[in-house]
């Protein structure tokens, strides 16, 4: 059983496929990937990506690659109701984050991982929502 989760973000999982952030390959080579994860949410995004740049030919064969060595967790019932009160509560602070990273940020609160994104407003989602940067080196 893996004891701590870390949930890549899609904008994570992008700069990762990308190459562009090399100390997000740094943190990830410091943990086992066993405990590494991305929602469903990230892969319908990264399989939408792939879907609008017809005429990037490795592209679908990296995220493939990416997607058959990294476990996708399911959006379930028990995420939909984090989701449900969760973004109530950013809307009644003023905090809205969009659709899809609202999404994101429940399911990594449902399933007590540490969301691994560079986007700050994942912090106001709430203080209980473990965030890190893996673009900052350690």
């Amino acid at each position: 059983m893996v004891e701590q989760r870390y949930m890549l973000d899609t904008n994570t999982v992008s700069y990762l496929i990308k190459g562009v952030e090399p100390a997000i390959a740094q943190h990830l080579n410091k943990v086992p990937m066993a405990s590494v994860c991305i929602s469903s949410i990230t892969e319908a995004e990264l399989l939408h990506g792939v879907a609008k740049k017809p005429e990037a030919k490795k592209l679908p064969i990296i995220v493939k690659e990416f997607l058959l060595r990294v476990e996708t967790l399911p959006w379930d019932s028990n995420v939909a109701q984090a989701y449900a009160m969760l973004r109530t509560a950013c809307e009644k602070k003023g905090r809205p984050l969009g659709n899809m990273d609202m999404l994101i940020a429940a399911h990594a609160y449902a399933v007590n991982a540490i969301l691994i994104t560079n986007d700050k407003g994942f912090r106001n989602v709430t203080k209980s929502l473990v965030v890190e940067d893996w673009t900052l080196s350690k």
